[in-house]
């Protein structure tokens, strides 16, 4: 499959081909589908975003707010782990100074699908 560059937003919740577009965060080299796999993700975040939204709005007395947080923080940890899996070198460089990769490293285990870790 061809690879192909998309740039892509957290904040924005979208990945797109064209950088002129819109402002992006990100660049990544992927094939068509890790680029559906990535925006499906992207979508996910938005939802759990909103659910985790209700639960603040009416709150339950016995959900504490790491509980209500645990999905859309789940979901936010995987599409950067996406993005740094299919970064390009300047995206992959960017993360790691940033110490992004190394706060998601600390608290997730990036071998979520069987792969090597891709920190070493």
């Amino acid at each position: 499959m061809e690879r192909r560059l998309y740039y892509v937003s957290v904040q924005g919740r979208w990945l797109q081909e064209n950088p002129a577009a819109s402002a992006y965060e990100w660049v990544v080299s992927a094939t068509w589908e890790e680029a559906e796999r990535l925006r499906r993700w992207l979508k996910q975040i938005g939802e759990k975003e909103e659910n985790g939204f209700l639960g603040f709005t009416y709150p339950w007395p016995d959900s504490p707010e790491a509980e209500v947080n645990r999905g859309y923080h789940s979901h936010l940890s995987q599409v950067y782990k996406e993005i740094y899996t299919l970064g390009t070198e300047g995206t992959r460089a960017q993360m790691e100074h940033s110490g992004l990769i190394q706060a998601l490293h600390d608290g997730n285990d990036f071998n979520t699908r069987g792969e090597e870790d891709v920190l070493h």
